[in-house]
């Protein structure tokens, strides 16, 4: 007997942890069944409240189903389905049935959509192994504003219910109000709740020590720092090591590694929209590893791999300094960089008037990939901190949407010299010193430029004509850097790169604002092609060539060029932004 006693202990300690937790299938839920549902209410103790089950909602899905249920008990009555309840356990006869994950905005009593269990475990299953293969993502250069600014307010569907996944509240610590007005948008539109004015402070150790069990309240850290951002949800399942929360998407972005830790609730807000809950986040727990349409996956005790963030602004008084630690998402990272960035300036420099700001930086990548660097300078009549940190994030979003793997960020700095002052240069006139030359002679070309308080700057570059150059007109555009950045950039993608270090080089040769760039070049036949200019080509060419450009709406990479580039010539202009274009001519003789 105690032979047998001992052998059953033995295979009980073999089975998997999930045999403790019987899961209830799908197939089996039936109106009318009534369970339990685990999650926190206040502080840190999970508490029970009731569930009854309305019928299964089939199809939700590609090939999935969601449990409809009514919830009551505890505080429900008053609040509803609050955000910070998505991922909350639901049982039937003691077996997991799934987590409590979506809900109607503005409905009078808690009824919600269940996840169930199976689609949550099936769905963060790690893929089989295959080989890493890059993804690209064409023209991204041109239609990066597009991508990146906030998404409009969808539709509304006006009497017609909505089930939709629980908002995630996202808490701020440590930004100004403009900037919680600038981004909510955007992180609304990516299913965020934004919490101005109820961020805590980060963790209290970055010691992963935590514990959580189904029902625990969690705090997902996308930046720790000087300034914080969490986004609270609830864990559903415990397997061993492995944990699973939300029962629906975080950022959907598949594989990631983004830190967690436990967290206590501070108090429920009721609002007529959708109530939440208030938290601040506790020890560190984990990593999560997984985020997909159903749910998010991570594992206890892993540390997650995060960015250090530096940052300088400098006046003729002081300098601030700030450090933070940021995710690494393809997605995220350039937006709270572009955040953390934006706060600086507004908290330490006048951003509702006129002003410059010179800006150096710096984002370095693990192995032998060079550095991405930043060295311009930008001026607004208004808010040139959100012009300037724009722009500083489109070469960093390119590259992180590159699809090139090696590309992983080591960690990033900033600095900015701000001025009060719009110091910008427009060009307001261009002439050459003659109309007519031979090769050999030498064109002297002449610019005016203007600015605020009648000062005008008059700046002047050389051109030598080759000995044997063609006779016919000769064209010299004066412009800023945004003319030929977007002329060369506009057709760029990823699949025309074949390496990490040619993506960061082409976005390193990204022209500053501080330059006057005089740009030689004749009327003739000539298309960009991937890597390369082909200048002047054969009749033939050029007629295939000129129909495939006609996709450049649809998004070739091939682009038709206003002509063919003899030459270019820069004239700095110290600490002025450069604005506008001229076009002159001359007539190359024989």
């Amino acid at each position: 007997m105690n032979r047998l006693v001992f052998v059953l202990g033995a295979l009980a300690l073999l089975l998997p942890a999930s045999a403790a937790t019987p899961f209830f299938p799908l197939r089996d839920v039936k109106p009318g069944m009534k369970g339990i549902g685990k999650t926190v209410f206040q502080g840190s103790q999970v508490q029970e409240f009731q569930v009854e089950i309305l019928g299964v909602l089939e199809n939700s899905g590609p090939k999935q189903s969601i449990i409809l249920a009514k919830l009551t008990g505890g505080p429900l009555a008053e609040t509803g389905v609050m955000q910070g309840m998505s991922g909350s356990p639901v049982y039937i006869d003691g077996k997991l049935l799934g987590a409590v994950a979506l809900g109607f905005p503005f409905a009078k009593t808690a009824v919600t959509g269940i996840q169930p269990i199976e689609q949550m475990i099936d769905n963060t299953a790690p893929p089989p192994a295959v080989a890493r293969q890059r993804q690209t993502y064409p023209q991204v250069a041109s239609n990066w504003k597009e991508r990146f600014k906030p998404l409009s307010t969808p539709a509304s569907l006006g009497s017609q219910p909505e089930l939709r996944d629980i908002a995630t509240p996202l808490a701020f610590g440590g930004f100004t109000e403009s900037t919680l007005r600038y981004f909510s948008t955007a992180m609304r539109n990516l299913g965020f709740e934004p919490q101005s004015g109820v961020g805590s402070g980060p963790p209290t150790t970055r010691r992963y020590i935590g514990h959580v069990e189904p029902g625990s309240m969690i705090s997902v850290e996308l930046m720790s720092g000087d300034w914080n951002v969490t986004a609270d949800g609830t864990v559903t399942y415990v397997d061993g090591k492995k944990v699973y929360a939300f029962g629906h998407r975080f950022l959907a972005s598949g594989t990631t590694d983004m830190p967690f830790a436990r967290a206590e609730v501070v108090a429920l807000l009721p609002n007529l929209n959708s109530s939440f809950k208030i938290s601040t986040a506790r020890e560190l727990v984990g990593s999560l590893t997984s985020d997909t349409s159903t749910a998010v996956a991570g594992e206890i005790g892993r540390p997650a791999h995060v960015i250090p963030l530096h940052i300088e602004v400098r006046d003729p008084v002081r300098t601030r300094e700030y450090n933070v630690n940021l995710i690494n998402d393809r997605l995220f990272t350039p937006l709270l960089t572009q955040m953390a960035l934006f706060s600086t300036i507004d908290a330490t420099e006048r951003t509702s008037g006129a002003g410059t700001l010179r800006v150096q930086g710096q984002v370095n990548f693990e192995g032998n990939v060079p550095p991405l660097r930043f060295n311009d300078v930008f001026a607004a009549d208004s808010n040139a901190a959100l012009q300037s940190t724009f722009n500083l994030m489109v070469p960093l979003a390119f590259s992180l949407q590159s699809g090139f793997h090696d590309l992983a960020i080591k960690n990033l700095s900033f600095t900015f010299d701000a001025v009060e002052q719009k110091r910008q240069l427009d060009i307001q006139d261009v002439w050459l010193s003659n109309t007519e030359a031979k090769p050999g002679d030498t064109v002297q070309v002449n610019c005016l430029l203007g600015g605020e308080n009648g000062l005008q700057v008059r700046k002047t570059a050389a051109y030598k004509i080759p000995i044997g150059a063609p006779p016919g007109r000769l064209l010299f555009t004066v412009s800023d850097a945004s003319l030929l950045n977007f002329s060369e950039l506009s057709g760029l993608s990823s699949s025309s790169l074949h390496s990490a270090r040619e993506l960061i080089q082409v976005l390193n040769d990204i022209r500053p604002n501080d330059n006057v760039y005089v740009r030689v070049w004749r009327q003739e036949p000539s298309f960009s092609l991937p890597g390369a200019d082909l200048t002047d080509p054969p009749p033939s060419a050029a007629l295939v060539l000129s129909k495939t450009s006609s996709a450049l709406s649809s998004g070739s990479s091939l682009l038709l060029s206003r002509g063919s580039q003899v030459a270019q010539l820069p004239i700095p202009m110290g600490d002025y932004a450069i604005t506008g274009s001229k076009t002159v001519q001359v007539e190359v003789k024989e």
